[in-house]
């Protein structure tokens, strides 16, 4: 897997339906944000619908506890209702609301003192996903999940947000707060640790 080439179970699209999805995706977000800014609830609603499972799967990475998880996204989102009239645009609305989201989680993990067992892999395997790829996909994601949850924190964000958000390096930087060639050092660091941890074919995942 080279970043930029899909995501880690091998589904793609083409470049031009790709873009052409994302476009109409965040010119809707653009308005529902716009709405939520105006105390709409049911644009809310749909928005956190939108963000719900992208935000659970990028805590879990990060966080590794359930009932953290649920606090820190509920506490994003809560930002999100409060302070929709704050966003200007100057970013993509994914990355203000993932921006919010690592910020929480950051703190989240501050309280954190002792690691907790994965035991949420499951609930990583795509929705796409057909009948007859569900299982080996399961194990993929399963092994993947176990090899991250050896990386530190800022190591799974990393990764989490190149391979599953599919996001670059200075959108990363900027949710992170940090130089690019920071999170360049740290993904270089995390790849070459999770190809030792995942050995043999399955190293070409990352």
């Amino acid at each position: 897997m080279r970043h930029g080439q899909g995501t880690l179970d091998g589904q793609s699209s083409t470049k031009g339906e790709t873009n052409l999805v994302a476009r109409g995706g965040h010119e809707e977000e653009l308005r529902l944000i716009a709405r939520v800014a105006e105390r709409d609830l049911e644009a809310f609603e749909q928005l956190y619908r939108i963000y719900h499972r992208r935000l659970s799967r990028f805590l879990f990475n990060l966080l590794r506890r359930p009932s953290v998880i649920e606090e820190v996204l509920n506490d994003t989102m809560m930002v999100v209702w409060e302070g929709a009239g704050s966003f200007n645009g100057a970013s993509k609305l994914s990355t203000w609301i993932f921006t919010i989201a690592y910020r929480k989680a950051a703190r989240a993990l501050r309280r954190q003192d002792e690691p907790v067992e994965d035991d949420r892999s499951e609930e990583l395997v795509s929705l796409d996903a057909s009948p007859d790829e569900e299982l080996a996909q399961e194990r993929r994601q399963t092994l993947l999940a176990e090899a991250m949850a050896t990386l530190s924190p800022d190591h799974r964000a990393v990764v989490d947000l190149t391979y599953f958000h599919e996001m670059g390096y200075r959108e990363i930087a900027g949710i992170m707060d940090c130089p690019v060639d920071t999170v360049k050092t740290r993904m270089f660091h995390a790849r070459r640790h999770l190809r030792r941890k995942l050995g043999g074919g399955l190293a070409d995942w990352i």
